[in-house]
């Protein structure tokens, strides 16, 4: 079974895309390196498209087209895919969406993801949600091998949050930090999506709680990822907009050794505490990306932006081994470009929304 790309919008191969046969000949196991030297340990796994809220900069608060519920990858499939992810090089699989805790088996899928053993050792499972179920649920995802924590939080004010996510579910959002906090699970991280006019007065603000739950903040450039394709670079705080408003409050102090990491980090008033900017726009990190994704109806994609994906459906379903599942993840990762290409004049916004391609 060959593999072959995939524009977006469609959901089998077809013959005249071709095939790449360069990767597609990969031996089993063999490292995830791209033509450009990048060898990929990092598989982001959307569980769901589907989420709790409506945030502006991601989705529609109506008329959204969900994923159908039988194109979503099972328990099986998903444990399929990681296991020969694993394989050829994946050390890390981060759990998203959507909202990934509003999958009714999210401790199953951790627990399975979790025993999954490399040459060097177990695989590391990270997970990015909103919090909103985590009081609930995070004592056994605790339990089930669960190692990290990335958590939404774009704004403090009650009245701003619902403005903001179309959903009164702040406090719920709190609560999922403070049992996060408790839990020990550490790094902690925060995100925000720094946004003008929005947020962009609440800087200090986030920072300050993270510092207080024992967490990083990190704040994210808005990207041209929303599902309505609104971005509007005009009102994108950039990363020198944050650390000039963050410098005001602290001294900040830049964090050596980022490597393949999407966010820069700065040591305040010399530490411990650190803040995190992600810059995919004004200061992207392509070079040294070393992520794959996995969408929740079985889609492999090598960038965020990709305009292309790669189908491993007809693969899981249709009798493939895992020889043609691995020789589909080295095409996936032999056909990524050098960059994204946001400011080029030929850039094109992907055709899926955030929560349909998965943080």
């Amino acid at each position: 079974m060959t593999a072959v790309p995939v524009a977006i919008g469609r959901r089998r191969p077809r013959a005249e895309h071709g095939v790449r046969r360069a990767a597609g000949d990969a031996s089993a196991g063999a490292p995830l390196a791209d033509t450009f030297g990048r060898v990929h340990r990092d598989l982001r796994v959307s569980l769901t498209d589907r989420c709790s809220l409506r945030c502006t900069y991601c989705m529609p608060e109506q008329g959204n087209e969900w994923l159908a519920r039988e194109s979503i990858l099972s328990l099986d499939e998903i444990e399929r895919v990681a296991r020969v992810a694993a394989t050829a090089g994946i050390t890390t699989f981060r759990l998203t969406g959507g909202e990934p805790l509003l999958r009714r088996d999210i401790v199953e899928v951790v627990r399975r993801l979790a025993a999954i053993r490399t040459p060097h050792g177990p695989v590391e499972i990270a997970m990015t949600t909103n919090g909103i179920r985590l009081p609930e649920v995070l004592p056994d995802l605790v339990d089930a091998g669960l190692g990290r924590l990335n958590i939404s939080i774009d704004t403090l004010d009650r009245e701003r949050f619902a403005a903001l996510t179309r959903r009164d579910r702040l406090d719920d959002v709190l609560e999922g930090i403070a049992a996060a906090a408790a839990s020990g699970l550490r790094p902690l991280k925060l995100n925000a999506v720094a946004m003008r006019g929005v947020n962009d007065d609440e800087l200090v603000d986030l920072v300050a709680f993270a510092i207080e739950h024992g967490a990083q903040m990190r704040f994210i450039e808005q990207m041209p990822l929303d599902a309505g394709h609104t971005w509007d670079r005009t009102q994108m705080v950039t990363r020198d907009e944050i650390l000039a408003a963050l410098a005001a409050r602290w001294e900040l102090a830049p964090v050596p050794g980022r490597g393949g990491a999407p966010a820069e980090r700065w040591m305040i008033d010399g530490g411990p505490e650190t803040v995190g900017v992600i810059a995919s726009v004004t200061a992207p990190f392509c070079g040294d990306c070393d992520r794959l994704r996995l969408t929740a109806d079985g889609q492999l994609r090598n960038c965020l932006f990709s305009t292309t994906e790669y189908d491993l459906v007809p693969v899981l379903r249709g009798g493939g081994t895992d020889d043609d599942v691995d020789r589909m993840l080295h095409a996936c990762v032999h056909g990524k470009l050098a960059g994204h290409a946001i400011d080029d004049p030929s850039f094109l916004q992907p055709a899926r929304g955030m929560n349909a391609i998965g943080g």
